[in-house]
C-alpha cells in the first residue's frame, strides 16, 4: 500500500528550521475563505497560498475582519495588500462596498448573467473607474475574478471553489495541489457536514479544514498515512469513521492506539485521544477523519 505523508507545515512561519518535513513532494497551497469568522491564523494560511479565492459571503469575511487582524495599520491597506485572486458567487451574499472596493482593481466577470453585471456596473458606478471583460478561462496575473454560480444550486460554495482549483490546476500537478479552508468549522452544523461531505466528493484531492481550534482532513483508505505532527499542534486528536464503518484500523504515536480495531458511529470512534510523539501512523480498511487541535497561533 502506497504511503501518503502529511505535515502541516501551512501553520508555520515559511522556511521555519523547526518544521517536521512530510516528504520530498512540494506542495502547492491554495487557500479558501468561506463565509465563517477567520482563524486568526488566516494571514499565515495566506502568506502559502499560492491563489487566493473566496466563496460567496467569504469576500465579506476577507474584507471586514482581515483589518482586525492587524488594529495597528490602516484597514485599506491591510484589505489591499490581501485581495483575493478570486470571488465565485451567486451575487446574494457578497456586499455592495465590498465590491466595490475591489473596483478600484481590474474585475473580470466570469459567467455572469449580463443583467445581473449590468446592476452591479450601475450600483458601483463602474463604467468610467474600471476596466470590465467577460471572458472563460483563467488568466493569472492583475485581476480580481468575479465568478457568477447562481445557475448552480445543487452544490455548496465549498465544492464550487474546490472544482475550480482543481480545473485551474494541470493534471500533471493534481496531486500537489493542497487546498486549505479557512472558515469551514463552526457556525451551522449542516454547513460543517456539508464541507466534510466535499472531502469525501474529491477524496483524491488534499483539502484540509480550518478552524481557530481545529484542523480535519482526510486519510483515503487507499493509502496508509504518516502524519508529521508540528509544534502547533495537539495534543488532542481524534480518527472517525466516514461513510462506512471501519472494519480494521491500525495506529501508532496515541495515547491509546489502534490495534486492527473495529470502528463505527454506534460503537467505538477514537475521540478526544491523546498524540505522543511528533509522528502518527494509520492504516485503515476505510475512509478515516484525521482531526487535531490547534494551539500557540
Amino acid at each position: 500500500m502506497e504511503l501518503m505523508s502529511h505535515s502541516s507545515t501551512f501553520l508555520l512561519q515559511p522556511e521555519n528550521p523547526d518544521a517536521a518535513s512530510s516528504s520530498s513532494v512540494s506542495l502547492t497551497y491554495a487557500l479558501i475563505v468561506l463565509n465563517q469568522p477567520l482563524p486568526k491564523f488566516t494571514p499565515l494560511l495566506w502568506s502559502h497560498a499560492h491563489i487566493r479565492v473566496c466563496a460567496d459571503g467569504g469576500a465579506n469575511r476577507l474584507y471586514d475582519e482581515m483589518p482586525l487582524l492587524f488594529p495597528l495599520e490602516d484597514p485599506s491597506h491591510i484589505r489591499s495588500r490581501y485581495t483575493p485572486d478570486a470571488i465565485k458567487s451567486d451575487m446574494d451574499s457578497v456586499k455592495t462596498e465590498v465590491l466595490d472596493f475591489y473596483a478600484k482593481l481590474v474585475l473580470l466577470f466570469v459567467n455572469l448573467n449580463v443583467h445581473v453585471m449590468e446592476r452591479i456596473i450601475s450600483e458601483l458606478n463602474l463604467l468610467d473607474s474600471l476596466q470590465i471583460a467577460i471572458t472563460g478561462p483563467y488568466v493569472e496575473g492583475f485581476v480580481v475574478f468575479i465568478i457568477d454560480e447562481s445557475k448552480d444550486q445543487d452544490t455548496t460554495d465549498l465544492h464550487k471553489c474546490v472544482a475550480y482549483l482543481r480545473d485551474l490546476t494541470p493534471n500533471t500537478d493534481k496531486s500537489e495541489l493542497c487546498i486549505l479552508v479557512a472558515g469551514a468549522l463552526g457556525g451551522r452544523f449542516d454547513h460543517e457536514i456539508g464541507n466534510i461531505n466535499v472531502l469525501c466528493l474529491f477524496s483524491n484531492t488534499r483539502i484540509i479544514l480550518l478552524s481557530n481550534d481545529c484542523l480535519i482532513h482526510l486519510l483515503p483508505k487507499n493509502h496508509s498515512h504518516k502524519i508529521f505532527i508540528q509544534s502547533v499542534e495537539g495534543p488532542h486528536c481524534g480518527l472517525v469513521p466516514i461513510g462506512i464503518p471501519c472494519g480494521s484500523s491500525t495506529t501508532t504515536g496515541l495515547e491509546w492506539d489502534l490495534n486492527d480495531m473495529e470502528m463505527r458511529f454506534g460503537g467505538l470512534i477514537s475521540t478526544s485521544n491523546i498524540l505522543k510523539g511528533d509522528i502518527v501512523t494509520v492504516q485503515s480498511d476505510s475512509d478515516l477523519l484525521w482531526t487535531v487541535s490547534i494551539n500557540k497561533l
